[in-house]
């Protein structure tokens, strides 16, 4: 106990402890969520890296993306307009691996209830000539808004990797 003025007071580690609770009492800190989809495909890894490794590829394989615009910069940027117009996602390139088959990019700005978000999407090959494909991301939600947007972007993940295991199915 530290003594002031006469008076017993809070220990250090309680004045501490105490202070932490009142700057947290009453927010929810922002926590950050993550999200893993993976997929299996009959297709070698090359083969579907060349289908998803293009920036703006995305719009081949993403159903609701109708048009994506790069910008041809580096680090790339392109925007992505739904098929019905009505929402735009801006983001760019932060990383790029040819060799490992991956990239990493991040928004710019989205219509999500998400900041913060970042994902990488890979294509891993598997020895019987098939492959893995991965994307993950991690994101803050919004407050209050933590499951819209988990739904959102798990809707959107998986669209995607089924839409890349269907157009190898064949």
């Amino acid at each position: 106990m530290i003594k002031i003025f006469g008076r017993p007071r809070l220990s250090l580690a309680s004045a501490a402890m105490f202070g932490t609770v009142l700057l947290h009492s009453g927010t929810a800190s922002a926590v950050t969520a993550t999200i893993t989809r993976s997929v299996d495909v009959r297709a070698t890894a090359q083969d579907v890296w060349s289908l998803i490794g293009p920036f703006c590829a995305i719009r081949d394989w993403l159903p609701p993306v109708g048009q994506c615009i790069e910008d041809g910069k580096a680090p790339s940027t392109r925007i992505l307009v739904t098929k019905d117009g009505k929402a735009a996602f801006v983001e760019t390139q932060v990383a790029r691996n040819e060799a490992e088959r991956s990239y990493s990019y991040k928004f710019l700005t989205s219509p999500l209830p998400v900041s913060n978000y970042t994902a990488t999407i890979k294509v891993t090959a598997k020895a019987n000539g098939s492959s893995t494909v991965t994307w993950n991301g991690s994101y803050t939600p919004e407050r209050g808004q933590e499951k819209a947007a988990s739904e959102a972007l798990l809707g959107v993940y998986d669209a995607g990797l089924a839409e890349i295991q269907a157009r190898f199915a064949k």
